[in-house]
């Protein structure tokens, strides 16, 4: 036995870790309980939010598909190429549009007409490059900046929108690269 004497290998009283976990849980319950209290005082507010969100994320995918279809119609040769990112720009916009509220039926709001819709832009066709690899360029530019601010507007958007703007996003991402992608893999 040594001379002298040694600490006990345990402490009396609450460990750091326990003190620590309890800590951690108060503060958690306060949070929660003041998000409660926001949460309902915000609730009004949610779904004019939420519409507003959804009709300027719809409108940049029109936007989008008004330039897909104006490169498509400048280059020809570009528009099979084209044709499947600008078929998931077209869904991208239509989910959208769709009503909120249906989605856990399965049903959407009704998409327009191809009359109505063709006669609905009112705005000027987008100015197309000349070359078609520059027209690509634009269209891959367009894609990015529009991922990119989708990108952004995650801060805000509620949960469900959320994961909305984050696959189209990651979508129009993944359009970049293959609007990017050259003639080497030919």
């Amino acid at each position: 036995m040594p001379s002298y004497l040694t600490a006990p290998r345990s402490r009396p009283g609450p460990r750091r870790r326990s003190l620590l976990t309890g800590a951690a849980g108060v503060a958690s319950a306060a949070l929660l309980a003041g998000c409660t209290d926001s949460a309902d005082s915000d609730a009004d507010e949610r779904p004019s939010a939420t519409r507003r969100l959804r009709a300027t994320a719809a409108k940049d995918s029109r936007k989008l598909l008004r330039q897909y279809d104006a490169v498509a119609a400048a280059h020809p040769s570009l528009a099979e190429r084209l044709k499947p990112l600008r078929a998931e720009v077209a869904q991208h916009a239509e989910a959208f549009e769709a009503d909120p509220g249906n989605r856990a039926t399965g049903s959407a709001a009704p998409s327009p007409s191809p009359s109505a819709s063709a006669a609905a832009p009112t705005a000027p066709s987008p100015s197309v490059a000349s070359e078609p690899k520059k027209a690509l360029r634009e269209l891959a530019d367009a894609e990015r900046k529009l991922a990119d601010r989708r990108g952004d507007a995650l801060v805000d958007a509620p949960a469900e929108e959320g994961r909305l703007l984050a696959s189209v996003a990651a979508a129009g991402a993944a359009h970049a690269y293959l609007l990017t992608e050259t003639e080497d893999h030919k």
